[in-house]
């Protein structure tokens, strides 16, 4: 019988509470509120609350435990993510997975783990972020891969990973093994409805529980609506409770207060509640170049069966296509493999009626590759733009321009080889106009002529960056390097907001490790002592 944490830590009395079922309106205080629960939040609330000092945080999504993840895509879906999983930019031209939970998107990821890319450091240095080297960032790296079980996996890849790794090679690319965040991980390949074993090392299992143990309040299913401001304070929290759904506002209001705010609802989230609260902007960045990682989506058919819904997501990657492209050059590419559920496939996959039923049909039999564009380099690529609808919602803009085309027709070439080196009978860029090729020299002269426009070509990401990005001049940077809001003393962000490009790799470890070093700054600040370690 796996043990559900929250059900035996709430019967200890772990303070959670659910927004929807307040009566009355609130007010509560504490040394520190933070807003989101997810990589950022997680970690920050560990870390404080290890401190010494009270700690609350603020969750729009619901509380959702090890008792109710039953691997469906039809629960997970509305339940666990942004928008249903259905959330898009602006012209609806790519699909962005986001978590939306108690622990974020670590709740509902894919488990792959990296350091933040030299480099994508060394540039960093070269926007003046001296301090952001492979050596200053060690330590805290190698701290969260302690804390939460991050080490190379294992166990042999799936079918679906292992024909990137055939193709690959005999095209002369190399590939690595995957590191993953999990302790005791069954391989059944469905970290994205939630992990019903308790084995992936999230948010949910480590970091919250830990501040819970400890006297942290958790609210779910609650709105962080507005900062209150007075001069260069940050003075209260403005909230409003959701219904039972997590959808639409109700009557009640929650006000915290604290001594110090952290900023962590994720590159989209966090910026725009900036923006609704009329946050000082002199740098005129706030929202501004926010990344994501446009990705790609190559499917194969092959004689055997895949199956790439069973066993651990990604578990093989490459980077030869970031490795041999200068970073500041033409848009490179991290290649991996995703899962395959259902659900996930059809909605992603092109066609509709009987040519869209005839692909699923054959559903056990598709291979898929992915290809994360690496943007924010290139001095062509300045990213998107989070902007707040009517209603004070956030959307994000994010152009499809001729540089993430032009990284996308070669990323489709490099995908569609690799498979029919592996022995794909049949490749199918995910594009409304691909019926599909029976062998290289065709897809080839196909991809080549493939119109690359939004909504015909299928662009999707689950990595959002940038927003609020940091920097040592206020004129350009909404944050300092530690984290701090270069006009507001005491508001900090600890999210993937922070960075100032995309990172060209997943980037829930270098959230991990750099909100670990900048928190911890934060509460030696709070407390003077040093912060006590993760681990």
């Amino acid at each position: 019988m796996i043990k559900d944490p929250y059900q035996e830590g709430i019967a200890r009395g772990w303070k959670v509470v659910d927004a929807a079922r307040l009566d009355t309106d609130r007010e509560d205080e504490a040394d520190v509120v933070i807003v989101g629960s997810g990589a950022g939040g997680g970690v920050s609330a560990e870390i404080l609350a290890k401190s010494g000092l009270r700690v609350i945080v603020v969750e729009e999504g619901p509380l959702r435990s090890t008792s109710d993840f039953h691997m469906r895509e039809s629960e997970a879906y509305p339940a666990l993510y942004q928008e249903s999983a259905a959330r898009k930019t602006a012209d609806k031209g790519i699909n962005i997975l986001q978590g939306r939970c108690v622990g974020g998107s670590t709740t509902v990821n894919w488990t792959s783990s990296f350091r933040t890319p030299p480099g994508t450091l060394k540039f960093w240095q070269g926007l003046g972020l001296a301090d952001y080297t492979q050596e200053a960032l060690l330590p805290w790296f190698e701290m969260v891969e302690r804390r939460l079980s991050i080490s190379p996996w294992a166990v042999p890849p799936n079918a679906n990973n292992e024909i990137l790794r055939t193709g690959a090679s005999k095209l002369g690319i190399e590939t690595q093994i995957m590191r993953r965040n999990v302790n005791g991980c069954w391989n059944l390949g469905y970290c994205g409805t939630g992990c019903p074993t308790n084995a992936k090392q999230s948010m949910l299992v480590t970091t919250l529980p830990a501040a819970l143990e400890l006297g942290a309040t958790i609210y779910y299913g609650l709105r962080a609506e507005r900062l209150d401001l007075a001069g260069d304070k940050v003075t209260a929290l403005e909230c409003v409770a959701l219904d039972a759904a997590g959808i639409h506002p109700q009557a009640r209001r929650v006000r915290l207060r604290a001594k110090h705010f952290v900023l962590a609802g994720g590159a989209i989230g966090s910026p725009a509640l900036l923006l609704r609260s009329a946050a000082p902007d002199p740098s005129a960045q706030l929202g501004r170049r926010t990344f994501l990682h446009p990705t790609l989506v190559s499917s194969a058919l092959m004689d055997a069966a895949v199956d790439g819904h069973a066993g651990a997501p990604q578990s093989l990657y490459s980077d030869h296509f970031l490795d041999n492209l200068p970073i500041d050059g033409p848009l490179g590419y991290k290649l991996e493999a995703p899962p395959l559920h259902p659900v996930l496939f059809a909605t992603t996959l092109q066609g509709f009626g009987e040519g869209h039923a005839a692909l699923m049909k054959q559903f056990t039999h598709a291979q898929v590759l992915l290809a994360l564009l690496r943007d924010g380099f290139n001095a062509a690529s300045r990213g998107g733009e989070v902007r707040l609808r009517e209603d004070g919602t956030p959307v994000l803009d994010y152009p499809l321009d001729d540089v993430i085309w032009d990284g996308a027709r070669r990323a489709l070439l490099s995908m569609a080889e690799i498979q029919f080196a592996a022995g794909a009978k049949k490749v199918y860029a995910v594009h409304e106009e691909c019926s599909g090729w029976d062998n290289w020299a065709q897809a080839k002269e196909g991809i080549a002529r493939l119109p690359m426009k939004a909504l015909s070509m299928r662009v999707v990401s689950a990595h959002v960056m940038g927003g609020c990005a940091m920097g040592v001049d206020p004129g350009r940077a909404v944050v300092d390097p530690r984290g701090r809001h270069h006009q507001l003393g005491n508001l900090t962000v600890a999210d993937g907001s922070l960075f100032p490009t995309s990172i060209g790799a997943n980037p829930q470890q270098s959230v991990y490790g750099i909100v670990a070093r900048n928190i911890s700054a934060l509460a030696q600040s709070l407390t003077g002592k040093p912060a006590a370690p993760m681990a």
